[in-house]
């Protein structure tokens, strides 16, 4: 750091006092001094010190320095050899720095943000006014204490190192480290304790090394660098050991020895060290670069391919992956160690040999065991990595052996394998086998080590994926056994459903649909949404979709059912709010009445025109809030209308006016479509409900057909036993007419089996009898008794209660409600084809 009386210096010499008589450092042939620039930022991020070096580096002079943003003065951009610059490569070779510039620091953007609480260096390019960009190297140390000084930065022109290498003896000398020497600044605030605190700036060297280093920069006078061969600083830019052509035939030396397996002599410890100590930190840098390239997705195949991927062809030149048949089916965690009747899939294979080389010989998909006498066997029983130097003639002959009709031994012969197991929980969940080419270094200790630090990396990230499968699995089937599967057929309407699951972890939420029939050919159409996701709100789905069943076979009035519906979900507890559109197509009368709980309304597209609009009723507040009215409306329609359900997920875009979606619901719905279940599609595709959708998506479709007058038939039916034989006659008579004389037989026996009951039972109004012809033969009798009949075992000598047992024996389906003035017994007879 420069001298605080540092003096101005005619040309050709350096400012400060009078040189030395003996120079130091210049008698060290490994250490040179070049000026450095000394900034202190604030903890404002302004700069509060700016010495001549930086005015002199950053052409900028110190009075208009000072207060301004630090990020505005100094160069924050790291950048590396041949960056596009025509001289990268040249400075490189030139200064004598490694050109792969492994293990630059952070960026001084970070230091100078005060995202780093630890030194940090590297290099960046400068352009100066009037002059070429310079290369700049710089340190950042943070400044921890009571005072204002948040960070003390050093930088330094790399082309004034390289003159001052240079100079003198014409060559450029190859430096192992370089580290900022430090001197006493008299004018900055702090100066004493930042010299005491020199060892924990700068942990590598030690309290005697700092003060000789600031003796020698107090007696130059002179800010300078330290070139050092043996202090390792861990935050200065690692550019390379020193290569000397002599140095070099040693580290070459020592390779051979270590890859020899011999021992390295005396004089090559040194080399072998740094041999050793790169080969480990190569390592490092391998499974750190292989940890983040996997994982990125809780996809199990894509995971698998990924860990392929990242070992081909820097660590090994095949990789093929096997995981056990329970993790490939997302059947959960396998138990028990693997056996002989373990099933292992191959489920990638990853090489770098020819094209279709390896396709047919071990496709990927294929299952097999591994008998006990393989090594495959020792991998997956053992969990440890299992290391053949070189697959030989005998044991590629019993490897091949595994493989019907399958000569694979061409592959695998000569090559060095290694297998590695991919464990999770202590349990084996695959295993990979690497190989390598027999022109490459077969795998040795040091492999193996990695191989197996690898395994364990893979295999925690291939169990995370298993068990985001397993859930998916389980949610999925979950969520199925919830979800209806709503015939496309109902009483004068057709009808068409999509569940688009939610893109968050389990795939399962609370957007249900139903269609339940209700008593004169009426069908109920439901949508419904639990606010929240997960299981937990699948769950109180089912028991509102439940409880809407239920109610709806009460034939209970829309509104009715919505109150009776936010009562129970009271009852059930405040954890959850729902919203609920409850709509009931009568197909014979041409109505819909709707009730709405807080629910987005539904789209009626008429048939007439083409138009899809929102109908306007009553929102309603949510199901669960407890104390609210719901109210009806009744909407006409006409047949082929169409009504469109949906919950918001299908329309709702976070950052967006819902109306906007809303809009596009509409034009969507009224797009003409071949089928309901392309209508459905090409609202889907509308509302591009891709990959940023987060929430799920029920979409429900009915096209209301509606029933002709001519298919339905009505008569009253007088409070005497006599007529009930009328009433046989007028159906015999009804399905003749129709072209049904086949039914005609049942009908009359269970229409007077109703009948008689109601005139049995009724009180004050007439009976009335409806047919219905629609998908089936729908029977109706009502009467103004409240009391609904009952399935009775008659006994041998009883002669009541075999009425209804009749009707239930040889119906299709039967059924009674109660109305507003009694009570409907109905029953379905099924038509036959024609």
């Amino acid at each position: 750091m420069d001298h605080g009386t540092e003096r101005d210096a005619p040309p050709g010499r350096p400012a400060g006092p009078d040189p030395v008589p003996a120079d130091p450092v210049a008698a060290d042939p490994v250490a040179g001094r070049v000026p450095l620039a000394v900034v202190v930022v604030d903890r404002d991020g302004l700069v509060s010190h700016w010495s001549r070096g930086a005015g002199r580096l950053f052409a900028l002079p110190k009075e208009e320095a000072i207060g301004r943003p630090a990020p505005d003065l100094l160069p924050v951009s790291g950048v590396l050899p041949g960056d596009g610059s025509d001289d990268g490569a040249e400075h490189d070779t030139a200064y004598g720095y490694d050109a792969a510039f492994d293990g630059l620091g952070p960026g001084l953007e970070s230091s100078l943000e005060g995202r780093l609480s630890y030194p940090a260096a590297g290099r960046a390019r400068l352009t100066v006014p009037a002059d070429d960009r310079v290369d700049v190297l710089w340190w950042a140390y943070p400044l921890v204490g009571p005072g204002r000084e948040r960070l003390l930065v050093l930088a330094a022109d790399a082309d004034a190192l390289r003159r001052d290498r240079a100079h003198g003896s014409g060559e450029a000398t190859v430096v192992e480290r370089i580290a900022p020497g430090f001197a006493l600044h008299t004018d900055f605030p702090g100066a004493d304790e930042l010299a005491r605190r020199l060892p924990e700036i700068l942990p590598s060297t030690s309290v005697g090394e700092s003060a000789r280093i600031v003796a020698q920069v107090l007696e130059l006078g002179y800010p300078v660098l330290e070139f050092s061969r043996h202090d390792r600083v861990p935050v200065t830019p690692d550019w390379g050991v020193p290569r000397r052509a002599e140095r070099r035939a040693r580290r070459e030396r020592a390779a051979r020895a270590l890859a020899a397996g011999e021992a390295v002599p005396d004089e090559l410890r040194d080399e072998a060290g740094d041999l050793e100590y790169a080969a480990v930190r190569e390592r490092l840098e391998f499974l750190n670069e292989v940890s983040g390239a996997i994982g990125t997705s809780l996809d199990l195949s894509r995971t698998v391919v990924e860990v392929s991927r990242a070992v081909v062809p820097r660590f090994t030149d095949v990789a093929g992956t096997y995981l056990r048949e329970q993790v490939v089916a997302g059947e959960g965690f396998p138990d028990g160690v693997p056996d002989t009747t373990t099933m292992w899939h191959r489920v990638a294979l990853e090489h770098t040999d020819e094209p279709g080389r390896w396709d047919d010989v071990v496709p990927v998909g294929e299952a097999m065991p591994f008998p006990a006498h393989t090594p495959f066997f020792q991998c997956m029983t053992s969990g440890e990595p299992v290391l053949v130097p070189r697959i030989t003639e005998e044991m590629g002959h019993a490897i091949a052996s595994q493989f019907e009709k399958r000569d694979i031994r061409p592959l695998i012969t000569g090559r060095s394998m290694l297998l590695v197991p991919l464990k999770a929980r202590h349990v084996v969940l695959g295993f990979m086998i690497l190989l390598r080419h027999p022109e490459r270094p077969v795998f040795n200790d040091m492999d193996r080590v990695t191989g197996a630090e690898l395994a364990a990396r893979a295999g925690l990230v291939l169990d995370n994926a298993r068990m985001y499968t397993h859930q998916e699995n389980v949610a999925e089937t979950l969520q199925d056994s919830m979800l209806p599967k709503i015939p496309a057929r109902m009483a004068g309407c057709d009808i068409a459903t999509r569940y688009l699951p939610g893109t968050l972890l389990g795939r399962v939420g609370g957007d249900w649909f139903d269609s339940v029939k209700l008593p004169g050919a009426r069908t109920a159409l439901v949508v419904g949404d639990v606010m929240g996701h997960g299981l937990n709100s699948a769950a109180m789905m089912g028991q509102l979709r439940t409880a809407v069943q239920t109610m709806a076979g009460l034939d209970l009035p829309p509104a009715q059912l919505l109150r009776n519906l936010d009562d129970l979900a009271q009852r059930l507890g405040d954890t959850h709010l729902a919203t609920c559109l409850y709509v009931v197509y009568d197909p014979i009368a041409g109505e819909l009445h709707l009730a709405n709980a807080g629910h987005i309304p539904p789209v009626l597209v008429r048939a007439e025109g083409g138009a899809g609009e929102l109908i306007d009723l009553p929102t309603g507040a949510p199901i669960g809030v407890g104390g609210v009215p719901f109210e009806s409306v009744s909407v006409p329609v006409a047949p082929g209308d169409r009504l469109v359900m949906c919950t918001d997920g299908l329309v709702e875009v976070r950052g967006e006016d819902i109306g906007v979606g809303l809009a596009t619901l509409c034009e969507s719905a009224a797009h003409p479509a071949a089928s309901m279940d392309d209508a459905c599609d090409t609202i889907i595709r509308a509302l591009g409900t891709g990959g940023g959708r987060k929430d799920d998506v029920a979409l429900l479709m009915a096209r209301l057909t509606g029933i002709e007058p001519g298919s339905v038939a009505e008569w009253r039916i007088a409070r005497d036993p006599a007529e009930v034989g009328r009433a046989r006659a007028a159906v015999r008579e009804q399905l003749h007419d129709w072209g049904l004389p086949n039914l005609a037989g049942l009908a009359e026996l269970m229409v007077s089996e109703l009948v008689t009951n109601a005139v049995r039972h009724s009180h004050a109004r007439p009976v009335e009898l409806r047919l219905v012809l629609a998908d089936t033969l729908l029977c109706e009798v009502d009467d103004d008794d409240h009391d609904l009949p009952a399935l009775r075992s008659a006994g041998a000598h009883d002669e009541t209660g075999r009425g209804l047992r009749v009707v239930s024996t040889l119906a299709r389906e039967w059924g009674a409600s109660r109305t507003d003035a009694g009570k409907t017994v109905w029953f379905e007879l099924t038509l036959p084809r024609r």
